[in-house]
């Protein structure tokens, strides 16, 4: 539908959080210029100093050339909506479009109908999920609210707001202790730090077209000397006294050799089939065997898996599979094993190796 897919950055984070106040701080910044913003929020929404006009159809021309469109239906159709106007000449420009959830939402959705589409897939590409965490309810929220839990685990970027109404920087610190557990490769922004602004916040996906350039590393979220990725053995995780936060686990699975394309196709179609619900976020990068000088990115969420596309190179010289899991209650063991059985390779604490390597699904409890 467009030569370059438009990048979708989706700003999410329980009630109350400040996604609007964040939006507006941020819409005035150049950078975001000839931006779609679509607000899928209960109640009115403060950006009345910004408009200067108001359309009939529920876009919203801004003062600085940004676009607001109020969600009339499904996300789907207002993305088809923005891509026809854009090809109709009604909007002249669109680099990028911000999706607001509602405070109450699973993002998992929004991001299936960002990446689902068979159409506005070749419009659109999924940048990265902010998540905004309020510093002061935030610990109770994450207690209460399960979809607040998510929020944060499927999160990109985390920034903590209101950080200035805690009195007790002990609480703060425990609360930045805890995000940073429930997803370990989003960093954590003050939302007061001068950092809070478009270099921080956006184009934290894979790979930019506009510049082609990719970097894996930033996208995994991994360290610099890959501290959390390791091969052939499990990693340490956090107790948590939450209720939810034991639930949620991140985890990574490393591979140092080209994998046939049947195989991780057999993996990831197995994976989503038996534990997709529970499988919040999965990205990664391949080498595969038919064409191990092209790496391979692969991003689901749910049981939904984006089509898999191919970089020109590897960016960072460092080839193999690296994948990252963010699972709700899914035995990181039983990822381990189900790879290990579809690439033939060992795996630790497999009761029946030479059995499951014979048959994968015996493994996904499909035999």
């Amino acid at each position: 539908m467009t030569q370059v897919p438009i990048p979708v950055s989706v700003l999410t984070g329980f009630l109350g959080a400040g996604k609007t106040t964040l939006l507006n701080r941020l819409l005035k910044d150049p950078a975001l210029s000839d931006t779609a913003v679509i607000i899928n929020e209960f109640g009115d929404v403060a950006i009345d100093h910004l408009l200067v006009e108001r359309s009939s159809d529920g876009i919203i021309q801004l003062a600085d050339g940004c676009l607001c469109c109020t969600v009339r239906g499904e996300l789907v159709d207002t993305l088809a909506d923005l891509v026809d106007q854009l090809q109709t000449g009604r909007i002249s420009k669109l680099k990028r479009v911000i999706v607001e959830t509602t405070g109450l939402a699973d993002p998992a959705p929004v991001l299936q109908s960002i990446m689902g589409h068979p159409a506005l897939v070749q419009a659109f590409r999924l940048d990265g999920v902010i998540t905004l965490v309020d510093a002061v309810n935030g610990g109770t929220t994450l207690d209460d609210h399960l979809e607040a839990v998510r929020q944060v685990a499927v999160a990109d970027r985390i920034v903590l707001t209101k950080t200035d109404l805690v009195d007790e920087p002990e609480a703060l610190a425990r609360l930045k202790a805890r995000l940073e557990a429930l997803n370990p490769s989003a960093p954590v922004i003050d939302v007061r730090t001068p950092e809070v602004g478009f270099a921080a916040l956006f184009e934290c996906g894979l790979y930019n077209p506009e510049t082609k350039t990719a970097d894996v590393r930033r996208w995994l979220g991994e360290e610099a000397d890959h501290p959390r990725l390791h091969h052939g053995h499990q990693h340490d995780h956090h107790d948590h006294e939450h209720r939810h936060d034991s639930s949620v686990r991140t985890f990574s699975l490393v591979y140092d050799r080209p994998v046939p394309f049947s195989a991780i196709e057999t993996f990831l179609d197995l994976l989503r089939l038996t534990h997709g619900d529970k499988l919040l976020r999965m990205k990664g990068i391949v080498e595969i065997a038919e064409d191990p000088s092209r790496p391979l990115v692969v991003h689901a969420v749910q049981r939904l898996l984006h089509p898999p596309a191919s970089l020109p190179s590897w960016p960072d010289g460092v080839r193999g599979t690296r994948l990252v899991f963010i699972t709700l209650d899914m035995p990181e063991d039983y990822v381990r094993r189900l790879f290990a059985a579809v690439t033939n390779t060992p795996a630790i604490d497999t009761p029946d190796r030479d059995a499951v390597q014979s048959n994968p699904l015996a493994i996904a409890g499909l035999s």
